[in-house]
């Protein structure tokens, strides 16, 4: 992919875009199966026989396990060479994240570390903070925490009361404060804290070493799930920090902690990939096995019906996902040859895709969280028993949707930084909107008809976007600045603009894969199915959007949105048992 030819986050809403410039999964190079499959075999030799043990809490076993996935060197995938990592490219990290996505509560512990437990100091470091700590961290020698959230300051982190007050000497800060939720906290080596000095209205960030003399950490949490994770609070009592430990710039800290928020987002995203493709597997193989009224379960269209939809969902969320790791990585390389230093170019790259990261770590979340739902369900009683993996599997699934930002915020944050980055000048988002408002009774709506099947489903997903278009300006109109405390249209308008970047990434994919294979097979039936379903919910939420706006022109755009939701019918049974009998026959996720 060229760099001119880079979408800009949110950009997707108003402009094209030709399958051969989005990267697929079925482009993995060998180095990236190679690694993947290192991943797989650690987790089959050392995680999955100690899942039982790790959720009881040790402490000790978790570290271990750390620490030789560090020797095995998959703690160093996103650390450059020159500290002692691969300097692998995002989409292989990206992989790596989505392979041990599959280990329930030890991915939260590795992701933690490998993410927000390292990165910051990768990222915002200077030399002598990445040669102090990042060289270690990439081996697993010195494992990371991220110190961020107050028992009074969650999603409204700016508002944290950790304080930080210089030295007369100006040889180290005084930190006194209370951070909680701390994953990794009862065993991390170092710690990424935030904090204000003085009296500064917004953070600063700190590395803490927590063997420091007034640093107490508390007992692990008892937790719905992910309970091998290691989750505390940490007080500072007047604990001397090092001037030179300062992270950044002071009062750098809150931009430091949306960046590392935007990646943690997106990973999360591929995260939950191996978790879903993990539940499904196991599904597939308890049907296949268990027998009801003479037969495998699996024969049954309800069950297929299930499986299917399982896989839809999964195949969707993971089109989505390498779609941006790859534009990720471009940008990262643009900024590279302008002359920017390879980590701030990686973090500046990830946090210009917002939009997407907000998108991905919403979807990807409550995708999941279907999947582990419907997995219980296939398994019966038997998926309620703790002998399961499954049982395990959907109560770890439901952090997820409060993590990195509860999918309330990032919902906002969706239709917010798409509208910012508009205003911005950086795409003409309004304009198009503009337009298409200006001329309501004649937009150019697609009908179907007789085009051929990729034709056909990119009309539909023009359609949507003109849907999306059409509510942003009526709600810009009718609200103004006021837009941002009307959240429940808000999330009409984020859900639309999320079910058109999915389908849109799946309507990529599965033209590529037939670019490149010729036959797009099971695939065109997946799609199929996504597009029809999604065409059905942009209805209803845009026509929520608009019963509950306060425009004067409401009876038009329910027209325009009634017609622009207008889809030819799909056989949505014969392609979801299509779909499960590969499955089925597969006994495993292969898509």
């Amino acid at each position: 992919m060229e760099n001119t030819e880079l979408l800009k986050s949110g950009e997707f809403l108003v402009r094209e875009v030709d399958p051969a410039d989005v990267f697929i999964p079925e482009e993995y190079d060998e180095e990236q199966i190679m690694i993947a499959q290192t991943c797989k075999d650690f987790l089959e030799a050392e995680v999955y026989p100690k899942l039982e043990d790790l959720d009881k809490g040790d402490r000790e076993l978790m570290k271990e396990l750390l620490k030789k996935s560090g020797d095995l060197g998959l703690m160093g995938i996103s650390v450059s060479e020159e500290y002692g990592g691969f300097g692998q490219s995002f989409v292989t990290q990206m992989l790596a994240a989505e392979t041990i996505g599959a280990a329930y509560s030890f991915s939260v512990a590795f992701m933690a570390h490998c993410g927000i437990g390292t990165l910051p100091i990768m990222y915002y470091g200077n030399e002598d903070q990445r040669q102090r700590y990042v060289t270690k961290q990439a081996t697993g020698e010195l494992l990371g925490a991220y110190c961020l959230t107050e028992p009074g300051a969650g999603s409204d982190a700016n508002s944290g009361k950790t304080n930080a007050v210089p030295s007369e000497d100006g040889s180290h800060y005084i930190l006194n404060g209370q951070k909680m939720w701390i994953t990794n906290g009862g065993f991390a080596d170092t710690q990424t804290v935030f904090a204000k000095i003085e009296n500064d209205r917004v953070l600063s960030a700190f590395i803490v070493d927590t063997d420091s003399e007034g640093v107490v950490v508390g007992p692990d949490e008892h937790k719905m799930g992910i309970k091998g994770s290691s989750t505390t609070q940490i007080y500072y009592n007047d604990v001397k920090v090092p001037a030179e430990n300062l992270l950044g710039q002071r009062g750098q800290g809150f931009r430091i902690a949306l960046s590392i928020l935007h990646m943690g987002r997106i990973k999360l995203g591929a995260n939950v990939l191996g978790a879903s493709k993990k539940a499904i597997t196991d599904s597939v193989r308890y049907a296949n096995e268990r027998k009801q009224f003479g037969t495998q379960i699996a024969n049954f269209g309800a069950i297929k019906h299930k499986l299917a939809e399982m896989v839809i969902r999964t195949f969707a969320a993971e089109s989505s996902i390498y779609r941006v790791s790859k534009d990720i990585d471009c940008l990262i390389e643009k900024y590279v040859a302008e002359g920017c230093d390879k980590g701030k170019a990686s973090i500046d790259a990830i946090a210009h895709y917002a939009v997407e990261a907000a998108i991905l770590k919403v979807y990807g979340s409550e995708m999941l969280d279907y999947v582990v739902d419907e997995a219980v369900q296939v398994h019966g009683g038997m998926g309620y028993s703790s002998e399961m993996d499954i049982e395990r599997g959907y109560r770890d699934s439901r952090i997820n949707r409060i993590f990195e930002g509860t999918n309330e915020i990032n919902r906002i944050l969706v239709v917010d930084t798409a509208m910012k980055r508009a205003k911005k000048g950086e795409y003409g988002l309004f304009e198009e909107a503009e337009k298409l408002a200006g001329n309501i009774a004649g937009i150019d709506v697609y009908k179907g008809g007789d085009d051929d099947f990729f034709t056909e489903k990119s009309g539909y997903i023009k359609n949507m976007k003109r849907t999306a278009l059409l509510l942003l300006n009526a709600a810009s109109t009718a609200y103004g600045r006021k837009l941002v405390h009307e959240q429940e249209i808000l999330n009409n308008i984020s859900d639309i603009i999320m079910e058109i970047y999915v389908a849109e990434s799946t309507a990529l994919r599965v033209k590529k894969i037939e670019s490149l294979k010729g036959d797009a097979g099971i695939f065109r039936d997946i799609l199929d199915v996504y597009v029809y379903n999604a065409v059905q919910d942009v209805r209803r939420s845009a026509l929520d959007a608009v019963y509950s706006l306060d425009a004067d022109n409401k009876d038009e755009l329910v027209k325009a949105v009634s017609d622009l939701s207008e889809a030819a019918g799909v056989n949505v049974k014969a392609c979801r048992r299509r779909i499960a009998d590969k499955l089925i026959e597969d006994n495993e996720y292969k898509f």
